[in-house]
Protein backbone atom coordinates (compact mmCIF):
# COMPACT_ATOMS: atom_id res chain seq x y z
CA UNK A 1 0.00 0.00 0.00
CA UNK A 2 1.27 3.48 -0.90
CA UNK A 3 0.25 6.11 1.62
CA UNK A 4 -0.56 8.58 -1.17
CA UNK A 5 -3.27 6.18 -2.36
CA UNK A 6 -4.58 5.42 1.13
CA UNK A 7 -6.35 7.69 3.63
CA UNK A 8 -4.15 8.86 6.50
CA UNK A 9 -6.07 11.32 8.69
CA UNK A 10 -4.20 11.90 11.95
CA UNK A 11 -5.00 14.64 14.45
CA UNK A 12 -2.64 16.56 16.74
CA UNK A 13 -5.21 16.61 19.55
CA UNK A 14 -8.13 14.37 20.46
CA UNK A 15 -11.65 15.86 20.72
CA UNK A 16 -12.52 17.05 24.22
CA UNK A 17 -15.15 14.34 24.74
CA UNK A 18 -12.60 11.51 24.40
CA UNK A 19 -12.22 10.04 27.89
CA UNK A 20 -9.69 7.22 27.94
CA UNK A 21 -6.39 6.52 26.21
CA UNK A 22 -7.73 4.12 23.57
CA UNK A 23 -10.57 6.50 22.64
CA UNK A 24 -8.17 9.45 22.29
CA UNK A 25 -5.57 7.53 20.31
CA UNK A 26 -8.03 5.91 17.91
CA UNK A 27 -9.47 9.32 17.11
CA UNK A 28 -6.03 10.93 16.75
CA UNK A 29 -4.74 8.04 14.61
CA UNK A 30 -7.70 8.38 12.24
CA UNK A 31 -9.10 4.92 13.01
CA UNK A 32 -12.60 5.99 14.03
CA UNK A 33 -14.80 9.05 13.74
CA UNK A 34 -17.87 9.69 15.89
CA UNK A 35 -21.20 9.72 14.07
CA UNK A 36 -23.55 9.79 17.07
CA UNK A 37 -23.66 8.83 20.72
CA UNK A 38 -21.90 5.46 20.96
CA UNK A 39 -21.86 5.07 17.16
CA UNK A 40 -18.67 5.35 15.09
CA UNK A 41 -17.49 5.25 11.50
CA UNK A 42 -14.62 2.79 11.15
CA UNK A 43 -12.14 4.66 8.98
CA UNK A 44 -9.84 2.81 6.55
CA UNK A 45 -6.97 2.58 9.06
CA UNK A 46 -9.18 1.18 11.80
CA UNK A 47 -10.99 -1.17 9.43
CA UNK A 48 -7.68 -2.80 8.51
CA UNK A 49 -7.21 -3.71 12.18
CA UNK A 50 -10.77 -5.02 12.44
CA UNK A 51 -10.29 -7.24 9.38
CA UNK A 52 -7.10 -8.72 10.84
CA UNK A 53 -8.88 -9.45 14.11
CA UNK A 54 -11.73 -11.08 12.19
CA UNK A 55 -9.33 -13.20 10.12
CA UNK A 56 -7.63 -14.66 13.19
CA UNK A 57 -11.00 -15.37 14.79
CA UNK A 58 -12.30 -17.06 11.62
CA UNK A 59 -9.21 -19.22 11.24
CA UNK A 60 -9.38 -20.50 14.80
CA UNK A 61 -13.15 -20.98 14.79
CA UNK A 62 -12.89 -22.98 11.57
CA UNK A 63 -9.99 -24.96 13.04
CA UNK A 64 -12.20 -25.82 16.04
CA UNK A 65 -14.91 -27.18 13.72
CA UNK A 66 -17.37 -24.28 13.91
CA UNK A 67 -19.39 -23.42 10.79
CA UNK A 68 -19.91 -19.83 9.70
CA UNK A 69 -23.30 -18.44 8.72
CA UNK A 70 -24.84 -14.99 8.97
CA UNK A 71 -27.93 -14.09 10.97
CA UNK A 72 -29.92 -10.86 10.51
CA UNK A 73 -29.40 -7.68 12.45
CA UNK A 74 -33.19 -7.18 12.64
CA UNK A 75 -35.01 -9.95 14.51
CA UNK A 76 -38.76 -10.63 14.94
CA UNK A 77 -40.17 -9.97 18.40
CA UNK A 78 -41.96 -13.34 18.40
CA UNK A 79 -38.71 -15.23 18.93
CA UNK A 80 -37.73 -13.03 21.89
CA UNK A 81 -41.21 -13.42 23.34
CA UNK A 82 -40.84 -17.21 23.27
CA UNK A 83 -37.91 -17.00 25.68
CA UNK A 84 -39.37 -14.15 27.75
CA UNK A 85 -36.47 -11.85 26.97
CA UNK A 86 -38.60 -9.35 25.03
CA UNK A 87 -39.76 -8.01 28.39
CA UNK A 88 -36.78 -8.98 30.57
CA UNK A 89 -34.05 -7.33 28.48
CA UNK A 90 -35.11 -3.82 29.40
CA UNK A 91 -34.27 -0.64 27.48
CA UNK A 92 -30.92 -2.00 26.22
CA UNK A 93 -32.95 -3.97 23.64
CA UNK A 94 -33.80 -1.48 20.90
CA UNK A 95 -37.32 -2.21 19.71
CA UNK A 96 -38.84 -0.98 16.45
CA UNK A 97 -41.83 -1.56 14.21
CA UNK A 98 -42.13 -2.01 10.48
CA UNK A 99 -44.73 -0.30 8.28
CA UNK A 100 -47.28 -2.98 9.24
CA UNK A 101 -46.90 -2.35 12.97
CA UNK A 102 -45.05 -5.62 13.61
CA UNK A 103 -42.47 -5.59 16.41
CA UNK A 104 -38.77 -6.22 15.81
CA UNK A 105 -35.51 -5.84 17.71
CA UNK A 106 -32.04 -4.75 16.66
CA UNK A 107 -30.08 -7.77 17.81
CA UNK A 108 -27.80 -7.44 20.83
CA UNK A 109 -27.16 -11.20 20.55
CA UNK A 110 -28.60 -14.16 18.61
CA UNK A 111 -29.58 -17.00 20.94
CA UNK A 112 -33.21 -16.94 19.81
CA UNK A 113 -32.46 -16.81 16.09
CA UNK A 114 -29.86 -19.57 16.13
CA UNK A 115 -32.14 -21.78 18.26
CA UNK A 116 -34.88 -21.25 15.68
CA UNK A 117 -32.43 -22.40 12.98
CA UNK A 118 -31.54 -25.50 15.01
CA UNK A 119 -35.14 -26.53 15.69
CA UNK A 120 -36.00 -26.08 12.01
CA UNK A 121 -32.95 -27.82 10.52
CA UNK A 122 -31.81 -30.45 13.02
CA UNK A 123 -33.92 -33.59 13.24
CA UNK A 124 -31.64 -36.46 14.23
CA UNK A 125 -28.86 -37.18 16.72
CA UNK A 126 -26.72 -37.94 13.65
CA UNK A 127 -26.60 -34.18 12.89
CA UNK A 128 -25.08 -33.40 16.29
CA UNK A 129 -22.83 -31.91 17.51
CA UNK A 130 -22.81 -28.73 15.47
CA UNK A 131 -21.47 -25.25 16.18
CA UNK A 132 -22.67 -22.23 14.18
CA UNK A 133 -20.96 -18.84 14.34
CA UNK A 134 -21.17 -15.46 12.65
CA UNK A 135 -19.46 -12.07 12.81
CA UNK A 136 -22.18 -9.46 12.80
CA UNK A 137 -23.14 -5.96 13.90
CA UNK A 138 -24.80 -5.76 17.32
CA UNK A 139 -26.73 -2.93 18.95
CA UNK A 140 -27.28 -2.37 22.65
CA UNK A 141 -28.92 0.87 23.68
CA UNK A 142 -26.50 1.71 26.48
CA UNK A 143 -27.81 4.30 28.91
CA UNK A 144 -24.48 6.13 28.91
CA UNK A 145 -22.22 5.19 26.00
CA UNK A 146 -18.61 6.10 26.74
CA UNK A 147 -14.97 5.20 26.20
CA UNK A 148 -15.21 5.01 22.40
CA UNK A 149 -15.39 1.42 21.18
CA UNK A 150 -15.13 0.06 24.72
CA UNK A 151 -18.74 0.83 25.57
CA UNK A 152 -20.47 1.88 22.39
CA UNK A 153 -24.01 1.16 21.29
CA UNK A 154 -23.20 -0.32 17.88
CA UNK A 155 -20.34 -2.80 17.69
CA UNK A 156 -19.16 -5.96 15.95
CA UNK A 157 -19.16 -9.30 17.73
CA UNK A 158 -18.35 -12.88 16.88
CA UNK A 159 -20.96 -15.09 18.51
CA UNK A 160 -21.01 -18.87 18.22
CA UNK A 161 -23.57 -21.40 19.41
CA UNK A 162 -23.01 -25.12 19.91
CA UNK A 163 -25.73 -27.80 19.92
CA UNK A 164 -25.13 -31.20 21.52
CA UNK A 165 -27.01 -34.35 22.43
CA UNK A 166 -26.17 -34.33 26.14
CA UNK A 167 -24.27 -32.57 28.91
CA UNK A 168 -21.10 -34.53 28.22
CA UNK A 169 -21.19 -33.39 24.60
CA UNK A 170 -21.77 -29.80 25.68
CA UNK A 171 -18.76 -29.95 27.96
CA UNK A 172 -16.60 -31.19 25.06
CA UNK A 173 -17.86 -28.41 22.77
CA UNK A 174 -17.30 -25.86 25.52
CA UNK A 175 -13.70 -26.99 26.02
CA UNK A 176 -13.06 -26.81 22.27
CA UNK A 177 -14.11 -23.17 22.39
CA UNK A 178 -12.04 -22.43 25.48
CA UNK A 179 -9.00 -23.87 23.70
CA UNK A 180 -9.82 -21.89 20.54
CA UNK A 181 -10.14 -18.67 22.54
CA UNK A 182 -6.77 -19.25 24.18
CA UNK A 183 -5.23 -19.61 20.72
CA UNK A 184 -7.06 -16.53 19.42
CA UNK A 185 -5.91 -14.19 22.17
CA UNK A 186 -2.40 -15.61 22.05
CA UNK A 187 -2.27 -14.88 18.32
CA UNK A 188 -3.50 -11.35 18.97
CA UNK A 189 -0.29 -10.85 20.95
CA UNK A 190 -2.14 -9.67 24.05
CA UNK A 191 -1.62 -10.43 27.73
CA UNK A 192 -4.89 -12.00 28.84
CA UNK A 193 -6.46 -14.11 31.55
CA UNK A 194 -9.44 -16.48 31.50
CA UNK A 195 -11.54 -16.26 34.66
CA UNK A 196 -14.62 -17.92 36.09
CA UNK A 197 -17.63 -15.63 35.68
CA UNK A 198 -21.29 -15.07 36.45
CA UNK A 199 -23.71 -15.95 33.65
CA UNK A 200 -25.81 -12.83 34.14
CA UNK A 201 -28.94 -12.23 32.06
CA UNK A 202 -27.97 -14.72 29.36
CA UNK A 203 -28.68 -17.66 31.70
CA UNK A 204 -27.23 -21.16 31.82
CA UNK A 205 -24.64 -22.70 34.09
CA UNK A 206 -20.85 -22.40 34.00
CA UNK A 207 -19.05 -19.64 32.15
CA UNK A 208 -15.64 -18.06 31.70
CA UNK A 209 -14.63 -14.56 30.70
CA UNK A 210 -11.50 -13.67 28.77
CA UNK A 211 -9.90 -10.41 29.86
CA UNK A 212 -7.09 -8.34 28.40
CA UNK A 213 -4.96 -7.23 31.34
CA UNK A 214 -4.90 -3.42 31.62
CA UNK A 215 -4.73 -0.99 34.54
CA UNK A 216 -7.65 0.94 33.02
CA UNK A 217 -9.91 -2.12 32.89
CA UNK A 218 -13.43 -1.83 34.31
CA UNK A 219 -13.40 -5.35 35.75
CA UNK A 220 -11.53 -6.56 38.83
CA UNK A 221 -9.97 -9.97 38.24
CA UNK A 222 -9.20 -12.18 41.19
CA UNK A 223 -6.47 -14.81 40.93
CA UNK A 224 -4.17 -16.95 43.03
CA UNK A 225 -0.49 -16.63 41.99
CA UNK A 226 0.30 -20.10 43.38
CA UNK A 227 -2.54 -21.99 41.66
CA UNK A 228 -4.76 -21.91 38.57
CA UNK A 229 -7.68 -20.20 40.36
CA UNK A 230 -9.00 -17.09 38.59
CA UNK A 231 -12.42 -15.42 38.60
CA UNK A 232 -14.17 -12.15 37.94
CA UNK A 233 -14.72 -10.44 41.28
CA UNK A 234 -18.49 -10.87 40.73
CA UNK A 235 -18.04 -14.66 40.84
CA UNK A 236 -15.12 -15.03 43.27
CA UNK A 237 -16.13 -16.82 46.47
CA UNK A 238 -15.24 -15.23 49.81
CA UNK A 239 -14.64 -18.09 52.23
CA UNK A 240 -15.95 -18.03 55.78
CA UNK A 241 -13.31 -17.24 58.44
CA UNK A 242 -11.42 -20.38 59.43
CA UNK A 243 -11.51 -19.60 63.15
CA UNK A 244 -14.79 -20.18 65.05
CA UNK A 245 -16.71 -17.23 66.46
CA UNK A 246 -15.24 -16.00 69.71
CA UNK A 247 -17.38 -15.98 72.86
CA UNK A 248 -19.14 -12.76 73.87
CA UNK A 249 -17.12 -10.72 76.36
CA UNK A 250 -18.57 -7.20 76.32
CA UNK A 251 -22.09 -6.17 77.32
CA UNK A 252 -24.42 -4.61 74.77
CA UNK A 253 -24.13 -0.85 75.20
CA UNK A 254 -25.52 2.16 73.34
CA UNK A 255 -22.75 4.66 72.53
CA UNK A 256 -23.30 8.24 71.38
CA UNK A 257 -21.88 8.78 67.86
CA UNK A 258 -23.24 12.21 66.81
CA UNK A 259 -22.67 12.99 63.14
CA UNK A 260 -20.80 9.73 62.54
CA UNK A 261 -22.63 7.91 59.75
CA UNK A 262 -19.72 6.03 58.17
CA UNK A 263 -18.21 2.92 59.72
CA UNK A 264 -14.71 4.39 59.42
CA UNK A 265 -15.74 7.52 61.37
CA UNK A 266 -17.51 5.46 64.05
CA UNK A 267 -14.46 3.22 64.47
CA UNK A 268 -12.16 6.25 64.84
CA UNK A 269 -14.47 7.86 67.41
CA UNK A 270 -14.71 4.69 69.48
CA UNK A 271 -11.03 3.81 69.14
CA UNK A 272 -11.82 0.43 67.56
CA UNK A 273 -10.59 -1.24 64.36
CA UNK A 274 -12.81 -0.87 61.31
CA UNK A 275 -13.00 -4.67 61.16
CA UNK A 276 -15.02 -4.60 64.40
CA UNK A 277 -17.84 -2.60 62.79
CA UNK A 278 -20.83 -3.80 60.76
CA UNK A 279 -22.41 -1.80 57.93
CA UNK A 280 -26.06 -2.07 56.97
CA UNK A 281 -27.34 -2.12 53.39
CA UNK A 282 -31.10 -2.01 52.86
CA UNK A 283 -32.77 -3.50 49.80
CA UNK A 284 -36.34 -3.20 48.61
CA UNK A 285 -37.49 -6.47 47.03
CA UNK A 286 -40.33 -6.73 44.50
CA UNK A 287 -43.17 -9.12 45.22
CA UNK A 288 -46.38 -9.97 43.38
CA UNK A 289 -48.87 -7.22 42.55
CA UNK A 290 -46.50 -4.40 43.47
CA UNK A 291 -45.91 -5.49 47.07
CA UNK A 292 -42.45 -4.89 48.49
CA UNK A 293 -40.33 -6.52 51.19
CA UNK A 294 -37.35 -4.99 52.99
CA UNK A 295 -34.09 -6.91 53.38
CA UNK A 296 -31.17 -5.87 55.58
CA UNK A 297 -27.76 -7.07 54.39
CA UNK A 298 -24.89 -6.90 56.88
CA UNK A 299 -21.24 -6.54 55.90
CA UNK A 300 -18.06 -5.97 57.87
CA UNK A 301 -17.15 -2.29 57.87
CA UNK A 302 -14.17 -2.73 55.55
CA UNK A 303 -16.00 -4.91 53.00
CA UNK A 304 -18.15 -4.04 49.96
CA UNK A 305 -21.43 -5.58 48.78
CA UNK A 306 -21.33 -7.87 45.74
CA UNK A 307 -24.65 -7.14 44.03
CA UNK A 308 -24.44 -10.22 41.80
CA UNK A 309 -24.14 -12.48 44.83
CA UNK A 310 -26.93 -10.59 46.58
CA UNK A 311 -29.18 -11.15 43.56
CA UNK A 312 -28.75 -14.92 43.99
CA UNK A 313 -29.91 -15.07 47.61
CA UNK A 314 -32.71 -17.63 48.01
CA UNK A 315 -36.07 -15.94 47.67
CA UNK A 316 -34.80 -12.43 47.10
CA UNK A 317 -36.12 -11.78 43.57
CA UNK A 318 -35.69 -8.44 41.77
CA UNK A 319 -34.41 -5.71 44.11
CA UNK A 320 -33.27 -2.12 44.32
CA UNK A 321 -31.66 -0.10 47.08
CA UNK A 322 -34.35 1.12 49.48
CA UNK A 323 -35.47 4.74 49.47
CA UNK A 324 -34.99 7.01 52.49
CA UNK A 325 -38.74 6.85 53.13
CA UNK A 326 -38.71 3.03 53.16
CA UNK A 327 -35.71 3.04 55.50
CA UNK A 328 -37.32 5.43 57.98
CA UNK A 329 -40.55 3.38 57.90
CA UNK A 330 -38.80 0.08 58.73
CA UNK A 331 -35.94 1.24 60.96
CA UNK A 332 -37.29 4.37 62.59
CA UNK A 333 -34.32 6.54 61.64
CA UNK A 334 -32.40 7.86 58.68
CA UNK A 335 -29.49 6.00 57.00
CA UNK A 336 -26.15 6.08 58.79
CA UNK A 337 -27.35 4.60 62.08
CA UNK A 338 -29.08 1.43 60.93
CA UNK A 339 -28.63 -2.00 62.48
CA UNK A 340 -30.27 -5.40 63.00
CA UNK A 341 -31.34 -4.86 66.64
CA UNK A 342 -34.92 -3.72 67.32
CA UNK A 343 -36.04 -2.59 63.88
CA UNK A 344 -39.29 -0.63 63.72
CA UNK A 345 -40.84 -3.24 61.39
CA UNK A 346 -39.82 -6.82 60.59
CA UNK A 347 -37.12 -7.14 57.93
CA UNK A 348 -35.28 -10.11 56.43
CA UNK A 349 -31.72 -10.10 57.76
CA UNK A 350 -28.79 -11.66 55.88
CA UNK A 351 -25.29 -11.58 57.35
CA UNK A 352 -22.17 -12.06 55.29
CA UNK A 353 -20.04 -15.01 56.36
CA UNK A 354 -17.51 -12.68 57.95
CA UNK A 355 -20.21 -10.87 59.97
CA UNK A 356 -21.72 -14.16 61.15
CA UNK A 357 -18.32 -15.01 62.65
CA UNK A 358 -18.02 -11.71 64.56
CA UNK A 359 -18.57 -11.13 68.27
CA UNK A 360 -18.70 -7.93 70.33
CA UNK A 361 -19.26 -5.96 67.13
CA UNK A 362 -20.43 -2.39 66.54
CA UNK A 363 -23.65 -1.70 64.61
CA UNK A 364 -26.21 1.05 64.22
CA UNK A 365 -28.75 1.44 67.02
CA UNK A 366 -31.62 2.55 64.74
CA UNK A 367 -31.51 5.89 66.52
CA UNK A 368 -29.87 8.97 65.06
CA UNK A 369 -26.54 9.74 66.73
CA UNK A 370 -26.12 6.28 68.36
CA UNK A 371 -24.47 2.93 67.70
CA UNK A 372 -24.41 -0.28 69.71
CA UNK A 373 -21.13 -1.73 70.92
CA UNK A 374 -20.69 -5.26 72.22
CA UNK A 375 -23.40 -6.73 69.95
CA UNK A 376 -23.46 -10.53 69.74
CA UNK A 377 -25.40 -13.15 67.80
CA UNK A 378 -27.60 -15.43 69.85
CA UNK A 379 -27.51 -13.19 72.91
CA UNK A 380 -28.63 -9.80 71.54
CA UNK A 381 -30.30 -10.86 68.32
CA UNK A 382 -31.23 -14.14 66.61
CA UNK A 383 -28.76 -16.07 64.50
CA UNK A 384 -29.09 -14.70 60.96
CA UNK A 385 -29.38 -16.17 57.51
CA UNK A 386 -25.73 -16.46 56.42
CA UNK A 387 -24.43 -16.09 52.85
CA UNK A 388 -21.41 -14.99 50.85
CA UNK A 389 -22.47 -11.49 49.75
CA UNK A 390 -19.22 -9.52 49.67
CA UNK A 391 -16.43 -8.79 47.23
CA UNK A 392 -13.22 -10.60 47.98
CA UNK A 393 -10.16 -8.48 48.81
CA UNK A 394 -6.47 -9.04 48.18
CA UNK A 395 -5.06 -11.36 50.82
CA UNK A 396 -8.24 -13.44 51.23
CA UNK A 397 -7.63 -17.20 51.10
CA UNK A 398 -8.06 -18.73 47.65
CA UNK A 399 -11.21 -20.88 47.36
CA UNK A 400 -9.06 -23.76 46.11
CA UNK A 401 -7.03 -23.72 49.33
CA UNK A 402 -3.73 -23.20 47.51
CA UNK A 403 -2.71 -19.70 48.54
CA UNK A 404 -4.07 -16.18 48.89
CA UNK A 405 -5.81 -13.98 46.36
CA UNK A 406 -4.51 -11.02 44.41
CA UNK A 407 -6.50 -8.58 42.24
CA UNK A 408 -5.70 -6.96 38.90
CA UNK A 409 -7.75 -4.97 36.38
CA UNK A 410 -8.97 -6.38 33.08
CA UNK A 411 -11.08 -5.54 30.03
CA UNK A 412 -13.59 -8.21 29.07
CA UNK A 413 -13.20 -9.16 25.42
CA UNK A 414 -14.69 -12.66 25.33
CA UNK A 415 -17.19 -14.80 27.22
CA UNK A 416 -18.11 -18.48 26.91
CA UNK A 417 -21.26 -20.01 28.45
CA UNK A 418 -22.71 -23.43 29.01
CA UNK A 419 -26.34 -22.58 28.36
CA UNK A 420 -27.73 -26.10 28.75
CA UNK A 421 -31.43 -26.15 27.84
CA UNK A 422 -32.16 -22.53 28.79
CA UNK A 423 -33.24 -21.66 25.21
CA UNK A 424 -33.96 -25.07 23.68
CA UNK A 425 -36.60 -25.73 26.34
CA UNK A 426 -38.39 -22.41 25.83
CA UNK A 427 -38.28 -22.77 22.05
CA UNK A 428 -38.84 -26.54 21.92
CA UNK A 429 -35.60 -27.26 20.05
CA UNK A 430 -35.43 -31.03 20.10
CA UNK A 431 -33.83 -33.87 18.14
CA UNK A 432 -34.70 -37.56 17.89
CA UNK A 433 -32.31 -39.85 19.76
CA UNK A 434 -31.29 -43.42 18.80
CA UNK A 435 -34.64 -44.71 20.06
CA UNK A 436 -36.63 -42.16 18.10
CA UNK A 437 -37.50 -40.18 21.25
CA UNK A 438 -37.39 -36.36 21.25
CA UNK A 439 -34.67 -34.83 23.45
CA UNK A 440 -33.80 -31.21 24.17
CA UNK A 441 -30.56 -29.98 22.63
CA UNK A 442 -27.80 -28.87 25.00
CA UNK A 443 -26.49 -25.45 24.01
CA UNK A 444 -23.33 -23.41 24.47
CA UNK A 445 -22.71 -19.77 23.61
CA UNK A 446 -19.36 -18.15 22.82
CA UNK A 447 -18.75 -14.45 22.14
CA UNK A 448 -15.79 -12.21 21.26
CA UNK A 449 -16.06 -8.42 21.00
CA UNK A 450 -14.33 -7.84 17.66
CA UNK A 451 -14.30 -4.04 17.74
CA UNK A 452 -13.74 -4.00 21.51
CA UNK A 453 -10.44 -5.81 20.89
CA UNK A 454 -9.08 -2.61 19.33
CA UNK A 455 -9.69 -0.55 22.45
CA UNK A 456 -8.42 -3.28 24.77
CA UNK A 457 -5.25 -3.81 22.75
CA UNK A 458 -4.47 -0.08 22.85
CA UNK A 459 -5.16 0.21 26.59
CA UNK A 460 -2.49 -2.48 27.07
CA UNK A 461 -0.05 -1.21 24.40
CA UNK A 462 0.69 2.52 24.12
CA UNK A 463 3.19 5.18 25.12
CA UNK A 464 3.47 8.98 24.99
CA UNK A 465 3.91 8.82 21.19
CA UNK A 466 0.82 6.77 20.43
CA UNK A 467 -0.38 3.21 19.83
CA UNK A 468 1.91 0.15 19.85
CA UNK A 469 0.05 -2.56 17.92
CA UNK A 470 1.04 -6.22 18.16
CA UNK A 471 2.21 -7.12 14.65
CA UNK A 472 -0.59 -9.65 14.10
CA UNK A 473 -3.35 -7.02 14.24
CA UNK A 474 -1.50 -3.83 13.26
CA UNK A 475 -2.98 -1.92 10.30
CA UNK A 476 0.38 -2.47 8.59
CA UNK A 477 3.30 -4.60 9.74
CA UNK A 478 6.05 -2.42 8.29
CA UNK A 479 6.26 1.21 7.21
CA UNK A 480 8.93 2.46 4.80
CA UNK A 481 9.90 6.08 5.43
CA UNK A 482 12.07 7.42 2.59
CA UNK A 483 13.95 10.71 3.07
CA UNK A 484 13.31 12.78 -0.05
CA UNK A 485 11.46 10.13 -2.04
CA UNK A 486 10.37 12.74 -4.58
CA UNK A 487 13.81 14.38 -4.79
CA UNK A 488 16.39 11.58 -4.77
CA UNK A 489 16.57 8.96 -7.50
CA UNK A 490 18.71 6.64 -5.34
CA UNK A 491 16.27 6.84 -2.41
CA UNK A 492 13.29 6.21 -4.71
CA UNK A 493 15.00 3.25 -6.39
CA UNK A 494 16.04 1.62 -3.09
CA UNK A 495 12.63 2.24 -1.49
CA UNK A 496 10.66 0.86 -4.43
CA UNK A 497 12.88 -2.22 -4.62
CA UNK A 498 12.44 -3.02 -0.92
CA UNK A 499 8.72 -2.28 -1.08
CA UNK A 500 8.18 -4.64 -4.01
CA UNK A 501 10.26 -7.45 -2.51
CA UNK A 502 8.42 -7.21 0.82
CA UNK A 503 5.08 -7.26 -0.96
CA UNK A 504 6.14 -10.31 -2.96
CA UNK A 505 7.09 -12.03 0.30
CA UNK A 506 3.60 -11.41 1.73
CA UNK A 507 4.61 -8.68 4.19
CA UNK A 508 1.87 -6.11 4.87
CA UNK A 509 3.92 -3.00 4.12
CA UNK A 510 3.03 0.66 3.58
CA UNK A 511 5.31 3.08 1.75
CA UNK A 512 4.96 6.69 2.85
CA UNK A 513 5.34 8.55 -0.45
CA UNK A 514 3.37 11.62 0.64
CA UNK A 515 6.42 13.91 0.68
CA UNK A 516 5.99 14.78 4.37
CA UNK A 517 8.87 16.17 6.45
CA UNK A 518 10.70 13.41 8.41
CA UNK A 519 9.45 14.60 11.80
CA UNK A 520 5.80 14.72 10.72
CA UNK A 521 6.11 11.39 8.89
CA UNK A 522 7.65 9.62 11.91
CA UNK A 523 5.08 11.15 14.26
CA UNK A 524 2.18 9.89 12.11
CA UNK A 525 3.37 6.28 12.03
CA UNK A 526 4.33 6.24 15.70
CA UNK A 527 0.86 7.54 16.53
CA UNK A 528 -0.77 4.94 14.25
CA UNK A 529 1.39 2.29 15.88
CA UNK A 530 2.99 0.36 13.00
CA UNK A 531 5.37 -2.03 14.78
CA UNK A 532 8.35 -1.91 12.36
CA UNK A 533 9.83 1.14 10.62
CA UNK A 534 12.56 1.33 7.96
CA UNK A 535 14.15 4.67 7.05
CA UNK A 536 15.84 5.00 3.66
CA UNK A 537 18.15 7.99 3.17
CA UNK A 538 20.94 9.03 0.84
CA UNK A 539 23.53 9.11 3.60
CA UNK A 540 22.89 5.55 4.67
CA UNK A 541 22.66 4.28 1.10
CA UNK A 542 26.16 5.54 0.37
CA UNK A 543 27.37 3.04 2.99
CA UNK A 544 24.91 0.35 1.86
CA UNK A 545 22.88 0.69 5.07
CA UNK A 546 19.25 1.26 6.02
CA UNK A 547 17.85 2.25 9.40
CA UNK A 548 15.44 0.04 11.36
CA UNK A 549 13.49 0.90 14.51
CA UNK A 550 10.87 -1.19 16.26
CA UNK A 551 7.97 0.71 17.74
CA UNK A 552 9.10 -0.15 21.27
CA UNK A 553 12.80 0.51 20.58
CA UNK A 554 14.49 3.53 22.14
CA UNK A 555 16.94 3.93 19.24
CA UNK A 556 17.37 2.92 15.62
CA UNK A 557 19.61 0.11 14.35
CA UNK A 558 21.54 0.16 11.08
CA UNK A 559 21.04 -2.89 8.88
CA UNK A 560 22.75 -3.71 5.55
CA UNK A 561 20.49 -2.86 2.66
CA UNK A 562 20.81 -6.34 1.15
CA UNK A 563 19.88 -7.97 4.46
CA UNK A 564 16.92 -5.80 5.44
CA UNK A 565 14.19 -8.07 4.05
CA UNK A 566 15.52 -11.12 5.87
CA UNK A 567 15.97 -9.00 9.00
CA UNK A 568 12.33 -7.84 8.89
CA UNK A 569 10.98 -11.30 8.19
CA UNK A 570 12.90 -12.63 11.20
CA UNK A 571 11.41 -9.85 13.34
CA UNK A 572 7.90 -10.66 12.11
CA UNK A 573 8.37 -14.39 12.68
CA UNK A 574 9.48 -13.73 16.24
Amino acid sequence: MRASRFFVSTLKEAPSDAEIVSHKLMLRAGMIRRLGSGIYNYMPMGLRVIRKVENIVRQEMDRAGAIELLMPLVQPAELWQETGRWDKMGPELLRLQDRHGRDFALQPTSEEVVTDIARSEIRSYRQLPVNFYHIQTKFRDERRPRFGLMRGREFTMKDAYSFDRNVEGLERSYQLMVDAYNRIFTRFGLKFRAVAADNGAIGGSGSQEFHVIADTGEDALVYCPTSDYAANIEAAEALAPAAPRAAAVKPLSKAPTPGKERCADVATLLGLPLTQTVKSIVLSVERDEGAREIWLLLLRGDHELNEVKAGKLPGIGPFRFASDAEIVEHFGCKPGYLGPIATAKPVTIVADRSVAAMSDFVCGANEEGFHYTGANWGRDLPEPMVADIRNVVAGDPSPDGKGVLEIQRGIEVGHVFQLGTRYSEDMKATYLDEKGQPQLMQMGCYGIGITRILGAAIEQNYDERGIIWPASIAPFEVVLCPMGYDRSASVKEATDALYESLQAAGVDVVLDDRGERPGAMFADWELIGVPHRVVIGERGLKDGMLEYQGRRDEAATTVPRDGMQAFLQAKLAA
